[in-house]
């Protein structure tokens, strides 16, 4: 978008009619587009519902990527079952461990 009110108005160089015809036209649509920029920074409203599609949007890409690791790590689990088991082994044996400990201290 060109703005006009940097530069010097058109000169008029004939009289031919269709030629300012054709200025004016050009200028009402320079108009136009500058009434439009403007009108779009002031509406306020709807400049905060583009924000919150935008964090919508960047909210669903997070719960994407945080579902597809998680049915990466479950694809892992069904590829190496002991795994978890290790682990609730492992939990199991240190619970023991701390009551072992507590009852020697009783």
């Amino acid at each position: 978008m060109s703005t006009r009110h940097d530069q010097d108005p058109p000169a008029v160089e004939s009289d031919d009619p269709d030629q300012i015809r054709a200025e004016i036209e050009e200028t009402r649509a320079e108009l136009g587009e500058t009434v439009e920029a403007l009108a779009a920074k002031a509406d306020v409203k709807a400049q905060a519902k583009e924000k919150v599609d935008e964090q919508k949007a960047q909210l669903k890409d997070k719960q994407e990527q945080a579902k597809a690791k998680v049915d990466e790590q479950v694809a892992q689990a069904k590829e190496n079952p002991q795994q978890p088991a290790m682990i609730a082994g492992g939990v199991v044996a240190f619970l023991l461990l701390v009551l072992l400990l507590r009852r020697r201290r009783s």
